[in-house]
């Protein structure tokens, strides 16, 4: 049994913005079937203690933490279960960094909250102190697994905090870092660096120092004793220049310590034949239920109701990074060819504003619902025959899994995660029987990624017209294993091989 600290800075279905809650609060409950302690620790917002208060919440610690800019701040740690659960979940109480309603990171006005840095800063160090086993807890891990920027420093922290209490004997653990999006990378000023209190050798270009910016994401990639991302062919990407952002080098240095592990799915909460938020449940044998839940969505959002159009779906952020102006770019075309659209997500401002006009011209064929619904979202992946991720870089995704799992036929850029789980359809892939979705490939034949999608789209709406085809890719698809079972063995694997770093031996013997 490992004991596992799992530090994130948002965890569903206490809070959500995006996958990574939905790796942090999938990964942690498959870890803990495996034989594992595991604790989640993750900031105590508002509206994740709210959504805690059924589960039942108490203080089960009260420490310092100092803070060269805005004081010393007492903090606090509340301890809960992760919801629907038995994960054991710690809450960072710090209500004046914390204590905010809606949206973790950014304020009323959609902009980052000024103080991020100062935020995330504590984080980090409160997961290190945790690690130290100085909190008076006594509980200590055997690793700490850390995610993204926002817990970039843990391992900077706990490198430092560990050689202090060398002396007493006291080691520290061994960390991971994992990078779920590498865009976003925790760049602040020199003010910033100030405030962690750490030596001023740590200003430079080979530890946190970054064309002259504080970079916290560089704090786990340096000095984390494993790092890893979301999936296989992320992990080759991000070592080039197109998709490293000025950080390959530094990623290709770290290359034998650096791996790809893809996302499961929690396929509890995604099953369709369970799902509480569908009207109609079926399965891969009584697929014929799907339909009705099509015509369900159709009539909910005010689209012309006929089973024998086809569905096109799309839940993410409204952002460039989503293939969003792809998609835009192709609207006449699904008109053209008798489709709909059904659009869910919130992001930049020109594309909310592009999508609603789209609908209000064309009202029968599109709906954009701005914002996030978690039972639309599943009723949509129950709904669209064509689910649409034209993303020009994806670390992983997870939409296209949960497609794979309700029947919806992804059709996918070849990137990131999406190139790893999905088979396209070709002459060879539907006679053996491993076709599951369409792919198109921008980069490899040099082409823009609007008219690489509009020619992969024309496919996919041709043979959606050969029924029998159309079912053995949807059966394909749900056939697939796409849960954290496998996932969580290979986090366990590189687990055992940061802590074999630490002490110094051989991890060969776990591969």
């Amino acid at each position: 049994m490992l004991r596992i600290l799992f530090a994130s800075s948002e965890a569903y279905p206490l809070i959500k913005t995006g996958g990574l809650a939905d790796v942090s609060g999938s990964l942690p409950r498959a870890l803990l079937k495996l034989g594992h302690d595991v604790r989640i620790l993750m900031p105590a917002y508002r509206d994740a203690l709210q959504n805690a208060r059924a589960a039942g919440v108490k203080t089960v610690a009260t420490f310092t933490l100092e803070n060269a800019v805005s004081g010393d701040h007492t903090v606090s740690i509340m301890e809960t279960r992760l919801p629907g659960s038995r994960v054991k979940t710690w809450l960072l109480d710090c209500p004046a960094l914390f204590d905010r309603p809606g949206n973790p990171y950014l304020d009323e006005n959609n902009q980052d909250y000024a103080d991020n840095d100062l935020r995330f800063l504590l984080f980090s160090r409160a997961a290190a102190e945790l690690g130290l086993n100085r909190c008076g807890l006594d509980w200590q891990p055997d690793v700490v697994h850390c995610n993204d920027w926002q817990t970039g420093l843990t391992p900077v922290f706990l490198d430092q905090l560990g050689l202090q209490s060398a002396a007493a004997e006291q080691p520290r653990p061994a960390t991971v870092f994992t990078i779920h999006n590498l865009a976003y990378q925790g760049l602040y000023g020199y003010e910033t660096f100030t405030a962690t209190q750490l030596p001023a050798n740590f200003w430079h270009h080979e530890a946190l120092e970054f064309h002259n910016q504080f970079s916290l994401i560089k704090g786990g990639i340096v000095y984390a004793d494993r790092v890893n991302t979301v999936s296989p062919t992320y992990a080759r990407e991000i070592q080039s220049e197109r998709f490293g952002y000025g950080l390959q080098g530094l990623l290709r240095h770290r290359g034998e310590k650096l791996s790809g592990i893809l996302n499961g799915i929690n396929d509890e909460e995604w099953n369709p034949g369970t799902d509480a938020y569908l009207m109609h449940r079926y399965n891969r044998r009584t697929i014929a239920q799907r339909t009705k839940n099509k015509l369900e969505l159709q009539k909910q959002l005010g689209l012309k109701v006929d089973a024998s159009i086809p569905l096109l779906g799309f839940i993410g952020r409204l952002v460039e990074q989503k293939g969003v102006d792809w998609i835009l770019a192709n609207i006449n075309l699904m008109l053209e060819r008798g489709a709909q659209l059904v659009v869910l997500g919130n992001g930049e401002h020109a594309f909310e504003a592009a999508l609603r006009e789209a609908a209000a011209l064309a009202p029968l064929s599109i709906a954009a619902t701005i914002g996030y619904n978690e039972a639309l979202a599943h009723r949509i992946e129950a709904a669209s025959d064509i689910f649409l991720m034209p993303s020009k870089f994806e670390p992983c995704g997870l939409n296209q899994l949960y497609s794979l799992r309700y029947g919806a036929v992804p059709l996918v850029h070849n990137v990131g995660g999406l190139a790893d789980t999905v088979i396209d359809t070709t002459a060879s892939s539907l006679e053996d029987g491993s076709a599951t979705g369409f792919v198109f490939d921008s980069l490899a034949r040099d082409e823009p990624g609007d008219i690489a999608l509009q020619t992969t789209l024309g496919r996919a709406l041709d043979l959606y017209t050969d029924k029998p085809c159309w079912q053995s890719l949807q059966s394909n698809g749900m056939q697939q294993d796409n849960s954290w079972k496998q996932s969580a063995l290979k986090y366990e694997r590189l687990y055992r091989a940061a802590i074999a770093d630490v002490a110094g031996k051989s991890p060969a013997y776990l591969t």
